[in-house]
């Protein structure tokens, strides 16, 4: 097997065959947008737009709480975060705004 048979890889969003070594240029030209159109990546504080209750930690996210470092996911519609009293929380994007 030689090498150029291997490590193409598909990407699904675009669905075209990408060369080897361009799945991570590939994520990375997904545009992930708070609510108000602006670009995040990882990293970015941003703040809630609203109130939010949080599923299994019984309390409430208010809006204006910032949240500090997101990390990005592979879905450009959440963002993985921390908050001082929930740890491993998702949030969707289109409930925060680039701080």
């Amino acid at each position: 097997m030689s090498g150029d048979d291997e490590a193409y890889v598909y990407d699904e969003a675009t669905g075209e065959w990408l060369p080897p070594g361009s799945a991570a240029t590939a994520l990375e030209t997904i545009a992930v947008r708070d609510a108000a159109g602006n670009a995040l990546a990882d990293g970015d504080s941003v703040t809630l737009i609203k109130d939010l209750k949080v599923k299994g930690a019984n309390q409430t996210l208010k809006q204006g709480t910032v949240i500090r470092s997101i990390r990005l996911t592979d879905d450009p519609e959440e963002i993985d975060c921390r908050h001082d009293t929930i740890k491993g929380l998702v949030l969707r994007t289109e409930f925060v705004r680039k701080r």
